[in-house]
């Protein structure tokens, strides 16, 4: 017999634009968001003239001796842009990257899988997953940026900006000048307020190593671990304290795991799985504060209910806001958060791009504005503004929203877990397969599939999904819902396709 379930949910949209908030008022995602207004001054059907770059003084009043191109940030989109830059030619004395990183861009997405592993287990750790690794590219640690002549600033992140004289400031009082400026600040992790408790000892937030490398050290003393948030981060790192051996509770909101895309029978199949290796969970909680013992260390989490549950390491993971300071000024979208750009990462001011988490762009198969924080946009749209800026490419970019997680990765672990999610969620679902150990969940929408998630799929199953995302074929849901195997339902969403697209 088919496992098969059938229900009306919420669109994409909501997972990139949409905030949740704990009932107590604390933001649990970007506080940006609860505005309705939307940028009014920006038109993505402007055309943009590209700033000529003038070469600037040699006056030593300036920091960079490369200037023709800079790139603000140094997270995985600051990586596959400099790639790009490289790839054609136009690195090598000309390309300046400034960041508030102590590293060379790696992939961010490590920091709550490999690298949170226990460390008799293989963790993860530099240079083994600097950009572009993660793409099967090659490990650009800081050696390579020298050798390819681009110049890096660490440690020293950007303060202010004069567009006029096309300057910029940094946190040490260094002038940088640019050509061509590219913005990919990434996002910031949301943090609780530290009038109650949000800065005590033993809270964590993850948005870099230093952070990862914080929480290690607390994990390496801890017995009793809270991780407040129920989605990406939350479902991570309470894998990751199971490799510990931890007593872990999960405490969010919602009435379910990922809420956002997750129905609640296909959450219902993941609770289980982490209950059964002994997490707890806390659903439907507001949180009232974070409690310190008398040393000062935090010592639990205040529900709103008055009860408590007590924690010597909690790691917050509710969300992150776009990190778009300094550059407010530049054209801000107040809907989704993040610096408005047209199809090509243009900003409303000539010579000036973002890219990655930052970004609030066309999303052009679905005909509406998203941000998407995720490191498969961070990588392809570095790849796409680059080109668009070197070359003569003016093709508007068409990505397709795709999400993943990879947990319970570790030695030993009995069951491990590997999901991806391809489309939008939006329409009625039907969900095949008992999770023993693939499970799969169609988005359907006036007959369409809109979306597709598949949990342990093989390599050409998972290939088949973006494939069948992209297209929206027409599907027979009743011949879904009957099917007797995920394997069934797939063959039966692949006939569907039209035949160019099965190739």
């Amino acid at each position: 017999m088919s496992s098969a379930a059938v229900r009306r949910v919420l669109p994409m949209a909501a997972i990139i634009s949409n905030p949740t908030s704990l009932k107590h008022g604390l933001s649990l995602f970007c506080p940006e968001l609860h505005s309705s207004a939307s940028c009014s001054s920006f038109n993505p059907s402007r055309r943009f003239q590209r700033r000529n770059f003038v070469a600037a003084s040699t006056s030593s009043s300036f920091a960079n001796d490369n200037r023709e191109f800079v790139i603000v940030g140094g997270g995985n989109a600051a990586g596959y842009a400099a790639r790009t830059f490289v790839e054609h030619g136009v690195a090598n004395g000309k390309l300046c990257i400034v960041s508030k990183e102590a590293h060379a861009p790696y992939e961010r997405p490590a920091l709550t899988k490999a690298y949170l592993f226990p460390l008799d287990k293989k963790p993860a750790r530099l240079p083994g997953f600097h950009t572009c690794v993660g793409s099967g590219g090659e490990r650009q640690t800081p050696d390579w940026y020298k050798d390819q002549g681009i110049e890096m600033f660490y440690e020293d992140p950007v303060t202010g900006i004069d567009i006029e004289k096309q300057t910029l400031t940094t946190n040490s009082g260094k002038l940088l000048k640019y050509g061509s400026l590219i913005i990919a600040t990434g996002c910031t992790a949301t943090r609780f307020p530290e009038k109650i408790g949000g800065n005590l000892p033993g809270v964590h937030y993850i948005r870099d190593v230093a952070d990862a490398d914080s929480l290690i050290s607390s994990l390496e003393r801890s017995n009793k671990i809270v991780v407040i948030g129920g989605g990406y981060i939350g479902m991570e790192v309470a894998a990751a304290a199971v490799g510990w051996k931890l007593d872990t509770t999960i405490i969010f909101p919602e009435e379910h795991l990922l809420q956002r895309l997750f129905t609640p029978s296909l959450a219902q199949k993941y609770e289980q799985l982490y209950s059964d290796n002994g997490v707890k969970f806390v659903k439907g909680a507001s949180i009232k504060s974070l409690e310190a013992n008398s040393d000062g260390h935090v010592a639990g989490v205040r529900l709103d209910n008055g009860s408590t549950i007590e924690a010597d390491t909690v790691v917050v993971g509710i969300g992150a806001k776009p990190a778009v300071s300094p550059f407010d000024s530049i054209g801000l979208n107040n809907k989704v958060g993040g610096i408005q750009v047209d199809g090509q990462f243009r900003t409303s001011v000539p010579g000036i791009f973002a890219i990655g988490d930052v970004a609030a762009f066309p999303l052009k198969m679905y005909n509406r504005i998203a941000r998407v924080e995720h490191v498969d946009h961070a990588r392809r749209s570095a790849q796409h503004c680059t080109k668009a800026l070197l070359t003569a490419n003016t093709s508007t970019y068409d990505y397709l929203p795709y999400f993943y997680s990879r947990v319970f990765e570790y030695e030993g672990s009995p069951r491990k877990i590997w999901w991806q999610f391809f489309g939008d969620n939006v329409g009625e679902t039907v969900e095949i397969g008992h999770f023993d150990p693939k499970v799969a969940t169609f988005w359907i929408d006036s007959g369409k599939l809109k979306g597709v998630l598949l949990e342990s799929g093989s390599l050409e199953e998972f290939q088949l999904l973006p494939k069948l995302a992209r297209n929206q074929p027409l599907v027979d849901k009743a011949k879904l819902q009957n099917a007797s195997s995920v394997e069934e339902a797939l063959e039966i969403a692949r006939a569907s396709l039209p035949v160019e697209a099965v190739a």
